[in-house]
């Protein structure tokens, strides 16, 4: 018969071997059923200002999983999601989390670029493999001129975005004079700000105006008093929506009757479409593309969630999708090949588009001009690299 201390004794070496056990699985991770198992991690903000960003990329995420029965190649799918809230330091912990004690072997985003920028670096340290869906700016894979090589986005590059605006605004609106506005902290609307003033310049267009503005201001009325005096032909917003729909409302009390242009930020059901009616916005898709990759996706997003899938719930989908793929394809859970894979990726049918990566990990693809109109999104034009 065992005494107590033995009992004690024998529960403390059966813990230690099942932790040495856990330790030293290696890579493939199984079930009872010896079934191998990969972990994915998502990361957006799920809550705070553009919350409704992080729901829509992680509805996206969801369903591209439910898709794939929650498998992939031979591995069963196990994900956990986290919530940056759209602070940059807050993406680090969670991608530590992510990554030092649920040992995820890939993540999905973030979503806005300066919580991208702060999570990759960490990812791309720990070499663990990281698709953006949305963040935009080059810094998610290049930054001071050196790729990060376990790093990837879904979407077009910020570069990109500001040049087709601002061609947009010379060619099709024929736009004279421009005033831009910015977030002076977020290199998002540092970068789309700086490439449409370079091509708006380029095409003949003059800035009248180049004012910055911290995150937390909400009071316009000094930068907006001088624009209105200057009267230009468009009021650049390279924003996201909250902000946007504030410095909208404020611009039309001041008497500025310029046409509001702006970029993927402004793709929310909770913008001010009353007071940005008649803006028009760069984004990644358009429900209205009669592409049946498209309408499959619309019909398959609004039997889940009853709405309309915007561009982060798509671009959150095709990233997914992509890093699935890359999984199938290296049939390892071992994130060097996995990376090897997405670079590799060659015509992917995403959703969004047909996707092969560049050098650099960014997509080359199409972008598109919506414009608010009657209260709604109204898809304009299609616009290729």
């Amino acid at each position: 018969m065992l005494t107590n201390k033995r009992i004690l004794v024998l529960m403390i070496l059966v813990l230690g071997l099942a932790l040495v056990l856990t330790g030293c699985g290696g890579d493939n991770k199984a079930t009872s059923t010896g079934e191998k198992v990969i972990k994915i991690g998502f990361i957006g903000p799920l809550t705070g200002d553009v919350k409704t960003f992080g729901e829509s990329t992680k509805n996206g995420f969801l369903l591209a999983l439910e898709q794939a029965g929650n498998k992939v190649g031979d591995y069963k799918i196990e994900y956990v999601t986290a919530d940056d809230r759209n602070d940059a330091t807050e993406a680090v912990n969670v991608a530590t989390k992510l990554i030092a004690e649920d040992r995820v072997k890939a993540i999905v985003g973030s979503v806005t670029s300066k919580t991208t920028i702060a999570a990759s670096q960490l990812a791309n340290d720990n070499k663990v493999v990281m698709i953006s869906g949305t963040g935009t700016s080059p810094k998610v894979t290049v930054d001071n001129d050196k790729r990060k090589d376990f790093i990837f986005r879904a979407c077009f590059i910020d570069p990109f975005q500001g040049t087709v605006a601002a061609k947009f605004a010379t060619e099709t609106l024929k736009a004279k004079t421009a005033a831009i506005l910015y977030d002076q902290g977020n290199d998002y609307t540092i970068g789309l700000s700086n490439f449409f003033k370079e091509q708006f310049t380029k095409n003949g267009g003059q800035i009248l105006a180049m004012e910055a503005y911290a995150q937390g201001d909400v009071d316009f009325s000094a930068v907006l008093t001088n624009i209105a005096k200057q009267k230009p032909d468009i009021l650049y917003l390279p924003d996201y929506y909250q902000k946007v729909s504030l410095i909208g409302k404020q611009a039309r009390e001041k008497g500025i009757n310029a046409i509001f242009l702006g970029g993927d930020g402004w793709d929310s059901t909770e913008l001010d479409y009353k007071t940005m009616e008649g803006g028009y916005f760069t984004s990644h898709y358009s429900p209205d593309d009669p592409r049946p990759e498209v309408k499959t996706w619309v019909d398959s997003y609004k039997n889940k969630y009853n709405a309309v899938p915007d561009a982060f719930a798509t671009l959150g989908y095709d990233a997914t999708n992509l890093l699935l793929n890359a999984i199938k394809t290296a049939n390892s859970d071992d994130p060097a090949k996995i990376k090897d894979a997405l670079q590799a990726s060659k015509e992917f049918a995403a959703v969004t588009g047909k996707l092969t990566f560049d050098k650099d990990g960014n997509p080359i693809k199409p972008a598109v001009i919506l414009q608010i109109k009657d209260g709604k999104q109204s898809y304009v034009t299609t616009v290729t690299p």
